[in-house]
């Protein structure tokens, strides 16, 4: 049963990406990777329900999402971008997406990055980040979402691809088969993968020609 919720606090993170905080229902429960289907407490929109990723920890004591605007569609996220605090959401129960299995090779494509961040929030405050290794691939740095909370985290390692945009301290392309040899050497890994879903089955072919187990890919919802 969707439950209503009132936005407390928003604020850029990009220029098409909004941090939004919540509150959290009595009882509400979720693991780190997480979403449920959101949408807009109002007249006209609340059948216009999509799925979101939490990126707050289980025991903070409010809901936060990070959700990039498409204004080209006119839908829930650019109606999402000119909410206030006080406006209210409808959000189900949590479900899926993507569940940490160990130590790996996390590949992420723009605002796929999000169930991964909540994943790397969690593992960073328990102290066991150690091991696990980031892919963010994006079009320009302006659109690399939370790009110095990821690389202040101990223990992980980071690799910028950008599509757009060939600068210093990223990489400039798309995550090809020599890319990914460059950035794994050891691809006895498991690897976790979230972004667009032409992105992601491009990755997902690139990771089979390489021999990488499918067993040891693990894909959101």
């Amino acid at each position: 049963m969707p439950r209503s919720v009132k936005i407390l606090h928003t604020e850029p993170v990009t220029h098409d990406v909004r941090r939004y905080r919540v509150e959290k229902p009595d009882g509400f429960s979720l693991e780190p990777g997480q979403a449920t289907d959101v949408a807009l407490d109002k007249e006209g929109w609340r059948e216009e329900t999509r799925p979101f990723t939490f990126t707050a920890l289980p025991d903070a004591d409010t809901l936060e999402f990070t959700i990039k605007s498409y204004h080209d569609h006119k839908g829930v996220t650019h109606q999402l971008w000119s909410t206030q605090p006080g406006d209210a959401l409808l959000i189900d129960d949590s479900w899926g997406t993507i569940t940490y299995k160990g130590p790996g090779v996390f590949i992420a494509g723009g605002a796929g990055i999000t169930p991964f961040l909540a994943i790397f929030r969690d593992l960073e405050k328990k102290g066991k980040l150690n091991g696990n290794q980031l892919i963010f691939a994006n079009k320009t740095s302006e659109d690399i979402i939370y790009r110095k909370e990821l690389e202040a985290m101990d223990g992980l390692k980071i690799d910028h691809v950008l599509s757009d945009e060939d600068t210093a301290g990223s990489h400039h392309g798309m995550i090809d088969a020599d890319m990914i040899k460059e950035f794994v050497p050891d691809l006895d890994r498991r690897f976790y993968l979230c972004g667009p879903p032409p992105m992601m089955e491009a990755v997902q072919e690139v990771l089979e020609e390489l021999g990488v187990k499918p067993d040891s890919v693990e894909f959101s919802d």
